[in-house]
């Protein structure tokens, strides 16, 4: 594996880890931070107060559901979403790795994702032949459970997160010298240099509302994120097709820009 190269350098002004980011997000609970765009218009928006929570109730059952934390290996074969978002920060939170998964691997055989202790994943019978926990995640924001059947023992995230406490009870601490995200290619990146070395969109300025564009990688997606937020900004997010469908017309672009009040695109 490659260890990926720390792009900046350390920056003293912005957090060190997940856990600081979400504390900076709750210094103004009630502002916008993460609105999602979704295919089919879906519009959802969590303020800071909301992100936590929902990372936070994430976090527990990571933690109480799985043990997980450092070493533990979580695949998320998911796209790009703002549920993709929560369950990032909650696995970064307890200091284990997030595992990107390109879309032709065979779950069964390992190809390319061998030995993963949790998987979280839109399709469970895909990965039902591997030994990996399995969590069952609907995207649609009012979904109460899977649309589906479940493989045996796979836990239905949709009914389960919501049974979880509001605040992190306890939770591993990230070993800085420690794998937070494996991509695909086998690049890692290390939790002490993730939030750091996590980049904004060119032209963003700390405290920015930036619109993401939703058409790239979910590796690419995630980390503009973690820049933005990091930076104590808000960020827009489409879906892959949303940010297909805009770049296709520019009437539609400048009027989310203006109705979202976005100031970097």
């Amino acid at each position: 594996m490659v260890t990926a190269p720390h792009p900046l350098g350390p920056r003293s002004d912005r957090p060190a880890h997940v856990a600081d980011l979400l504390h900076l997000l709750t210094r103004d609970p009630g502002r916008p931070r993460l609105t999602w765009y979704g295919d089919d218009g879906e519009r959802v928006e969590l303020s800071g107060a909301v992100l936590e929570n929902w990372v936070n109730k994430t976090t527990n059952l990571l933690v109480e559901e799985f043990d997980a934390g450092p070493g533990t290996r979580v695949v998320l074969d998911l796209p790009v979403h703002w549920r993709t978002v929560v369950w990032a920060l909650a696995v970064w939170r307890v200091g284990a790795t997030v595992v990107l998964v390109a879309a032709e691997d065979d779950a069964t055989t390992g190809r390319g994702t061998a030995r993963p202790d949790v998987v979280v994943t839109t399709r469970p019978d895909r990965w039902a032949g591997t030994r990996a926990e399995l969590v069952a995640i609907s995207l649609p924001a009012l979904a109460r459970r899977y649309d589906g059947d479940l493989p045996a023992g796979a836990v239905d995230a949709a009914s389960a997160v919501m049974t979880y406490g509001d605040q992190v009870g306890w939770s591993p601490e990230p070993g800085r010298g420690t794998a937070a995200l494996e991509t695909a290619a086998g690049i890692v990146a290390l939790h002490a240099d993730l939030v750091l070395g996590s980049v904004p969109p060119e032209g963003a300025t700390p405290g920015a509302r930036v619109l993401a564009r939703g058409g790239t990688t979910l590796e690419e997606a995630l980390r503009a994120v973690l820049g933005v937020l990091a930076d104590d900004g808000s960020v827009v997010q489409l879906s892959c097709g949303r940010a297909h469908a805009l770049a296709a017309d520019a009437e539609a672009l400048s009027r989310l820009v203006a109705a979202e009040r976005v100031t970097v695109w």
